[in-house]
């Protein structure tokens, strides 16, 4: 019962003031009534100039990215990771972010496609779309006036040059070059490119060289000319390899005349290569420098360089070396370096640890699809992942990627037009995963389940980016 003073008190100040609270019954209803009340919340996209990836899953706006526009202000560097198990949709994202690249007039792509079915890379299709001849690198190709990439090709500076046959022999070696041999290595080299004036200088000269060296060599460091023929015998029998090898006929000549670099897109069908033997760090590294010194030019074209299998690069220390080089070219002249790698693993349990995290700190953009809970664990620690992020990983569905753009992380649906899908959907692409290419109701089904289990998790971190709602 109401204390009296307290009931003369309010109804003294009713008189007064007017009655000055009002009583109302509860109300109850439901969270999509309530969120017309409480708005939902999300964090800021990058912006509205780019190219469209998809929607954002949590607050549905479209989501748009391109990292030349972003580039010094949201972005310290162009690079970008994607990260993720076969199946889930890394191939489908690449080929419609380059499509949809290519719409603007100053972009240029190189591709290195080393994945493919049927005798062609898994690009073929969109090359022939564009009316575009794949460059493929051929070893049996080769040998019947198929591409040749010269390592000692005029266009690479003799610097270039130099270092270039440096990293060949020491992938294939698997250590590095002592003094001797490098010594042995860099005589042959001078004098093959002094001497040979009326064409392409070619390795086979590197290797006659190496096993016959020239005296003047010798004396000029006060050596034994047979002790400059013994040091270099093990460079010659590496490049050798490239010259009658299993590796033959695809640098051990001129420069295939022809090769159009002018292209809106230029797709190195590196298919025929056996993606496990160490041909395949050899053949990128000789790509990687052969674009440096005849790709890249200050003409203003903003120019993105996709490598599929990319551990093969960031796994091998002097390949990594180069590719370092190469991506510091993203600030000057406006180069876009993207890798594709199945497992984070991959790269930084391997022999070229410290190489790899200088090239990881580069990509400012990280995408990352489905993968096992341990893995999405260890990938959070090494990239810095927020928990929430790492915690949704294992559930993601095919389509949809956690995206970290310099620390703005918002999880992603890839969009695909009807017009794409032709072209991204390969054979190929159909087998790897039947997960990723479910009827439309299943696949709906799957992706609305794994987006109510992401948004659980969102609502128990209620951290910045997530979507509020009352119940």
């Amino acid at each position: 019962m109401r204390d009296p003073m307290s009931a003369l008190t309010d109804a003294f100040t009713s008189f007064l003031f007017g009655k000055v609270e009002t009583t109302r019954l509860p109300v109850r209803t439901s969270t999509g009534q309530a969120q017309a009340v409480y708005l939902p919340t999300a964090a800021p996209g990058l912006g509205d100039s780019g190219v469209i990836i998809g929607r954002e899953v949590y607050s549905g706006k479209g989501y748009i990215y391109d990292p030349f526009q972003l580039y010094g202000q949201q972005l310290p560097a162009p690079h970008w990771l994607v990260l993720g198990e076969s199946g889930n949709g890394k191939s489908a994202l690449e080929k419609t972010y380059v499509l949809r690249q290519l719409r603007f007039r100053d972009r240029q792509v190189v591709v290195l496609d080393a994945q493919g079915e049927d005798g062609v890379g898994e690009w073929n299709l969109i090359a022939q779309q564009l009316g575009i001849t794949p460059i493929r690198l051929d070893p049996i190709a080769a040998n019947d006036d198929g591409i040749r990439l010269n390592p000692l090709d005029p266009a690479i500076t003799t610097t270039g040059q130099l270092a270039l046959l440096r990293t060949i022999i020491e992938v294939a070696m698997g250590h590095g070059l002592d003094e001797r041999s490098g010594f042995a290595l860099k005589v042959a080299h001078a004098y093959v490119v002094d001497t040979i004036r009326d064409r392409q200088p070619v390795l086979t000269d590197i290797v006659e060289q190496l096993r016959h060296p020239e005296a003047e060599s010798a004396e000029a460091m006060n050596v034994d000319i047979d002790d400059v023929r013994a040091w270099g015998l093990d460079v010659a029998l590496v490049i050798d390899r490239l010259v009658d090898g299993d590796l033959r006929g695809m640098f051990d000549g001129p420069t295939t005349v022809g090769i159009d670099l002018d292209a809106p897109l230029i797709v190195f069908d590196l298919s025929h290569i056996d993606r496990n033997s160490i041909a395949m760090p050899i053949l990128m590294a000789i790509v990687g420098v052969w674009l440096e010194h005849t790709w890249i030019r200050p003409d203003r074209k903003k120019r993105i360089f996709l490598v599929e299998e990319a551990w093969h690069i960031i796994n091998s220390p002097f390949v990594a070396q180069l590719f370092q080089r190469l991506l510091k070219f993203g600030r000057r002249l406006g180069l876009s370096f993207v890798a594709v790698v199945h497992h984070l693993s991959d790269v930084v349990d391997g022999a070229a640890a410290r190489e790899a995290a200088a090239i990881l700190k580069m990509a400012s953009t990280r995408t990352i699809y489905a993968q096992k809970a341990d893995e999405a664990r260890a990938t959070g620690r090494v990239l810095g992942l927020p928990r929430w992020a790492v915690e949704i990983i294992p559930t993601l569905t095919p389509g949809i990627a956690v995206w970290d753009v310099n620390g703005n992380v918002q999880v992603v649906k890839h969009l695909i037009t009807e017009a794409e899908r032709p072209l991204v959907y390969t054979d190929r692409a159909m087998t790897e995963s039947s997960a990723a290419h479910q009827l439309p109701d299943d696949l709906l089904a799957a992706e609305l389940e794994a987006e109510e289990r992401a948004l659980l998790i969102e609502r128990r971190r209620n951290g910045p980016g997530s979507a509020t709602t009352v119940a």
